[in-house]
């Protein structure tokens, strides 16, 4: 994780939201309890502000940059996951990931050519819905040499249902089956576009139903890599034999070549399967698994204050109609998938 100077005001913007929301979800109180989840608060919060009025250049930085406290929250809420509540219904868990990852790729990808829309931007809908929102359309963009308004467009379609997911589907989920904390969790680590918003539906549902998306959507970032890989194939095959209207045939070598191979792998895995393995083993204390867990609930807080932040609506505006509609029904056949399958495999 880089980090730079230049990031601390944005941050400390993101924890001023954090704590203002942390105060008036207190506040907030409702036959005894506290309705209103802050990360809701925080996100909205940084809506609000994005869009009201003009954030400074010099917050700008750290804005942008706010995975980095939310990768480092991820990565100590590791110590938080029992990992028998996973391994116990481990190979179902794979089946429901894969099976969601398959069934909506190609769906939407025929989806989005039915709508008329390109084949590279109908790729990009497909795999930044299925693996992990914008990261896999930004290491996935250059292997098919996608236009600038092609991927523009790509994440920032799959970044606004990202953020409406992640505050409608708790809400839903509470009203229609309440206190189904593991089944939500891993609902929302398989039916929500990207990592940070995945997350972030997880815990505004529940402490366990955090733990599991997070756990669940970890596994399903791994297959970034070997998904760019096999891209890279297609496309060369895709301009040798063709069917590309734009482009001189390259070599298959020279398209792997292209693959960033330590771009595209999400590396903080490895932290946050070190922090459940540490933890499934006995080297942590209670004591030391509520300070990581609080310490990161706070940074993943901290980055639901900079997805809102992140969230200006003008840069919607040159989307068009067609791909935020094949947005949104991918969305939903990415939701349905999951439920058909949790449903199928017995984890309802």
């Amino acid at each position: 994780m880089k980090v730079e100077a230049a990031f601390l005001p944005g941050w400390l913007l993101m924890l001023g939201i954090t704590v203002v929301s942390l105060l008036i979800s207190r506040v907030i109180v409702v036959g005894g309890s506290n309705p209103v989840e802050p990360a809701v608060l925080a996100i909205i919060l940084g809506i609000l502000l994005a869009n009201v009025r003009t954030v400074p250049e010099t917050l700008r930085p750290g804005i942008k940059a706010f995975e980095t406290p939310l990768i480092l929250g991820i990565v100590l809420i590791g110590a938080g996951l029992d990992v028998a509540d996973v391994l116990s219904q481990g190979a179902a868990m794979l089946t429901v990931v894969l099976g969601t990852m398959v069934i909506g790729f190609f769906s939407i990808f025929l989806l989005a050519k039915a709508f008329g829309l390109t084949e590279r931007l109908s790729l990009l809908l497909s795999i930044g819905t299925t693996i992990c929102g914008g990261t896999a359309i930004a290491v996935c963009a250059p292997l098919i040499e996608s236009k600038e308004e092609e991927t523009s467009y790509a994440i920032g379609t799959i970044a606004l249902w990202g953020v409406i997911a992640m505050i409608a589907y708790p809400a839903i989920w509470r009203a229609v089956a309440p206190g189904t904390d593991a089944t939500f969790g891993l609902f929302a680590g398989v039916a929500v576009q990207s990592t940070p918003q995945a997350v972030g539906a997880g815990f505004i549902f529940s402490e366990l139903a955090g733990d599991i998306a997070t756990a669940v959507k970890l596994v399903r970032n791994t297959f970034i890599a070997p998904l760019a890989f096999l891209l890279a194939i297609w496309y060369a095959w895709w301009v040798r034999s063709g069917r590309c209207p734009d482009k001189a045939a390259p070599t298959a070598e020279e398209n792997v070549e292209k693959v960033n191979w330590i771009r595209g792998f999400p590396w903080f895995l490895f932290g946050y399967f070190l922090m459940v393995a540490m933890r499934s083993y006995g080297f942590f204390t209670d004591v030391a698994i509520d300070s990581f867990t609080s310490w990161g609930k706070l940074l993943i807080l901290l980055g639901m204050a900079g997805i809102g932040l992140n969230t200006r609506f003008s840069a919607f505006k040159g989307i068009g109609g067609k791909p935020l509609v094949v947005g949104v029904i991918g969305a939903l056949i990415l939701a349905a998938a999951s439920l058909v399958l949790i449903r199928v495999m017995g984890l309802a």
